[in-house]
């Protein structure tokens, strides 16, 4: 499955605290107990002001913000959970459905993405049960499933826009230069040139990385595998890349400890055929064309809705932080 698109949903997707009951139509546009009515439909005043507490958790504030960027953080806020009441009620008219099963099988993807006690505690510092963080769940699968059955399908990447693609990316797409060498690393200089002097006797450079060296790569005799510039801290590339293929470095000294390379094979750089990168430009294309799909569709839901703010009561609700943060919801 494709990653759903963060733009322009991000903030909403990442929390998912607005509590989303069945329309309310009947109450006061101006309740005070609401910022703001979609289609009828409420979002609550103390439901945002959890949402906005979630929003701002773990970052205290060093001097109390002005009018204007308070302000301007709520709105952005109201904003967000605009769209996603909008996407939700189109997701009812659509008539999604989300199984018991998935919300569980997702949760269960957030959840392994913490150590042991480190979801509860998360769950307790956002002020957030499991109940309420399995509904925002079935939300966001809800409004994944609208894209994916209502959007999604329309789009498609054409051969001609791969080709324009690549020919516009050659230099990007291109497979850079990249070495394959080995290394030993011991805890002291002494010993590193202990090791050199036996290298030097002819010593294979494997079997003394098993036996001396102290990186996890030693049961392999030290191979790093192949690595372009920019993947292995720069004083590693700054050796590996300037050895010939065979050649040993000398003693080089790093965070990690004392080192001794070896490279033993060497690619030289080379342009890569649109076959080769075909699957990439598509994937790329396919991310940019469904976020684009997505602004246009909920542009075109904002058109046709009927969304009344309350400023006063907007005005009215408190920005701060708080201690603790929600778990974050994976992307699919």
């Amino acid at each position: 499955m494709m990653p759903l698109s963060r733009a322009p949903l991000a903030a909403a997707f990442a929390a998912l605290a607005l509590a989303s009951g069945c329309p309310e139509k009947d109450r006061d546009r101006e309740d005070p107990n609401a910022v703001a009515t979609v289609n009828g439909e409420i979002v609550g005043r103390v439901d945002f002001e959890q949402e906005l507490g979630r929003e701002t958790a773990g970052e205290p504030l060093e001097s109390p913000p002005t009018t204007e960027q308070a302000e301007l953080v709520k709105r952005t806020l109201l904003n967000t959970l605009i769209e996603r009441t909008l996407l939700l009620q189109a997701a009812r008219q659509a008539n999604i459905q989300v199984s018991p099963e998935e919300v569980d099988r997702r949760v269960m993807r957030v959840k392994s993405d913490y150590p042991a006690e480190g979801f509860s505690e998360a769950l307790s510092q956002g002020q957030l049960t499991m109940a309420e963080l399995k509904q925002k769940t079935a939300q966001l699968l809800s409004i994944e499933k609208l894209f994916e059955q209502h959007v999604y399908p329309r789009i498609a990447v054409t051969e001609e826009e791969l080709r324009d693609y690549y020919e516009a990316h050659k230099d990007q797409l291109a497979e850079p230069e990249q070495v394959r060498a080995a290394q030993i690393v011991v805890k002291g200089v002494d010993e590193a040139r202990r090791i050199q002097a036996q290298l030097k006797e002819g010593k294979k450079f494997g079997d003394l990385a098993r036996k001396y060296s102290l990186s996890a790569d030693a049961k392999v005799g030290g191979d790093l595998g192949f690595f372009p510039r920019g993947v292995m801290p720069e004083k590693f590339d700054e050796v590996a890349f300037s050895l010939s293929v065979g050649q040993i470095s000398d003693v080089v000294e790093s965070e990690y400890g004392f080192h001794l390379f070896k490279v033993t094979e060497k690619r030289a750089g080379r342009r890569r055929e649109l076959n080769e990168v075909r699957r990439q430009i598509e994937t790329r294309l396919l991310e940019e064309k469904r976020s684009r799909a997505q602004a246009d569709y909920l542009k075109a839901l904002r058109d046709k809705a009927q969304i009344q703010v309350n400023e006063a009561a907007l005005h009215a609700v408190p920005l701060k932080s708080r201690a603790g943060a929600a778990p974050r919801l994976a992307e699919p």
